[in-house]
């Protein structure tokens, strides 16, 4: 029997047919942000990172919901550029910046001392910023650079404001985090920058791991409470509206909105 006999034989092709069909069946239509109908007026939100990617994405999609949106930016220029662009999309007038360098342990708590000022209220907190790929640096703190900005940095603001949330319940800590950190591993000596391997995303994925760690013990320190923590994948996201972002957008709308 030859190729030609199996590809016509007719099980061969009504299979196929089914297979075609159940996979059709499953695609999703490509998600619509403005499908969601839920606001988000009278609630304050922080997003880390919010001048580009996926931080920037989340803080536009909740300005448009109404929310006064509070962008913890290191770059005072770029930040104040995408201060003024969500401004100006969204009409939206309750979007502030706020500079935070979390691989500081000072300007952490210079920020969140700040907010606590400021601020009646916090709903919900998205500790976005990432950095990778950087090579071996060592701040003032004592601490590697990428740990500081990826877990050190989000673990002192989450902790530093956590009393302010649980003030504000019902509230959501949404952590983005990498399926990389299944590469990554314990090492408390890495905080410091020992026995690392400046290596491509090595590091990151070490703190992603910690991220992970850190969350699914905060939650179930918070269990009962009106104060879910979440944690999803850091995924790509392109520079202009496309497929990438909105997957990001849907899965935070998830975490955050319902």
């Amino acid at each position: 029997m030859g190729w030609l006999d199996v590809l016509w034989n007719p099980v061969w092709a009504i299979s196929t047919a089914l297979l075609a069909l159940v996979v059709r069946m499953q695609r999703r239509g490509r998600w619509d942000p403005h499908a969601c109908t839920v606001r988000l007026k009278g609630k304050t939100a922080i997003v880390t990172g919010a001048n580009t990617g996926i931080g920037k994405s989340i803080a536009l999609d909740f300005a448009r919901r109404g929310a006064r949106v509070i962008l913890a930016c290191r770059s005072e220029a770029r930040g104040t550029a995408t201060l003024k662009e969500i401004r100006e999309k969204t009409g939206n007038r309750d979007i502030h910046l706020r500079l935070v360098d979390l691989s500081s342990l000072d300007s952490v708590r210079e920020f969140t001392k700040r907010i606590l000022e400021e601020e009646k209220a916090l709903h919900i907190l998205v500790n976005n910023a990432g950095i990778s790929g950087l090579p071996r640096q060592i701040t003032k703190d004592g601490f590697d650079v990428s740990f500081a900005t990826n877990h050190l940095g989000p673990f002192l603001l989450t902790n530093l404001l956590l009393d302010l949330m649980k003030r504000s319940a019902p509230a959501r800590i949404v952590n983005l985090s990498s399926v990389n950190h299944v590469k990554g591993e314990v090492d408390f000596s890495h905080f410091h920058g020992e026995n690392l391997t400046y290596h491509r995303d090595n590091v990151y994925n070490h703190t992603k791991l910690h991220n992970i760690i850190c969350t699914n013990e905060l939650a179930r320190r918070l269990e009962g409470t009106a104060e879910p923590q979440r944690t999803i994948q850091r995924i790509r996201v392109r520079s202009s509206p496309g497929s990438s972002e909105l997957v990001s957008l849907q899965t935070l709308s998830t975490l955050v909105l319902l």
